[in-house]
């Protein structure tokens, strides 16, 4: 049973600077808060379950030491964010800040510049674990990793990919970044270009690379278009198809 108080702690953490200021996060559903439990249990804080979640998890939640309250579907309702909560809700930790250092001779990464919507950085940073990617760096304006509708949409990519907040300026004086993409409308085609290991640019849904960052590329690339009629793809999608081309000529 939540108490009152209980539950508008637990609402609480859906703005960004009640997060900020207590450093937790929530975290929901089964797959997400089981793939928690499996990769890093350290950082649950409180879990808030529903008896089937329970019952199904209790040896493991015993031997792990997480604390676990009972809930109803109701509370369960009141204090999640989704239309149709699964189950379980989490409370966890933020995670140590990732460190700046990265091998951009050996590897690719993305920089993501000013992405908003949850939604995208969601699915970009699940796509990077699909493709090895262990870091994500992106502009101060970004939407932030633990946006919970961020959380969601990573599928507990979450877990093994690290995001690092930063101003472009400030990651190529502190890594020696050789090649750096800008991906724009009117670029070379990924399919034509020698691919090589470095930072690709993604711009702002709306408005795309900033001005200032765009003068700090080194090459321009696109994914060429068979429709003309199409003004740009979503960020997410753009991500997985550049990611794709990335790994297919410098990983296989």
């Amino acid at each position: 049973m939540l108490s009152k108080n209980q539950i508008k702690e637990i609402q609480a953490l859906q703005i960004k600077k009640n997060r900020e200021e207590k450093k937790i996060f929530l975290a929901e559903g089964l797959k997400t808060v089981n793939e928690i439990i499996n990769e890093s249990p350290i950082i649950i804080e409180h879990i808030f379950a529903t008896n089937d979640f329970i019952h199904k998890n209790t040896l493991k939640l015993r031997q792990l030491q997480i604390k676990v309250t009972k809930i109803t579907e109701d509370e369960l309702k009141k204090i999640s964010n989704q239309i149709n909560p699964n189950q379980v809700v989490a409370i966890c930790n933020y995670f140590k800040e990732r460190a700046l250092i990265f091998n951009f001779n050996n590897n690719f990464t993305f920089y993501l510049d000013d992405i908003r919507d949850p939604g995208n950085m969601g699915t970009i940073i699940r796509l990077a674990d699909w493709f090895g990617i262990n870091t994500i760096y992106c502009s101060p304006t970004s939407c932030e990793l633990y946006n919970p509708k961020v959380i969601q949409a990573t599928m507990g990519s979450f877990l093994r990919v690290g995001l690092v907040y930063i101003e472009l300026n400030e990651l190529i004086q502190k890594n020696n970044i050789k090649n750096i993409y800008g991906t724009v409308l009117k670029g070379k085609s990924i399919y034509k270009e020698i691919l090589k290991n470095g930072l690709i640019i993604i711009g702002n849904e709306a408005n795309g690379i900033s001005e200032e960052n765009l003068k700090k590329t080194s090459r321009l690339i696109s994914i060429p278009a068979n429709n003309n009629k199409i003004e740009s793809l979503n960020a997410a999608i753009a991500c997985s198809i550049i990611a794709s081309e990335f790994y297919r000529q410098l990983k296989c």
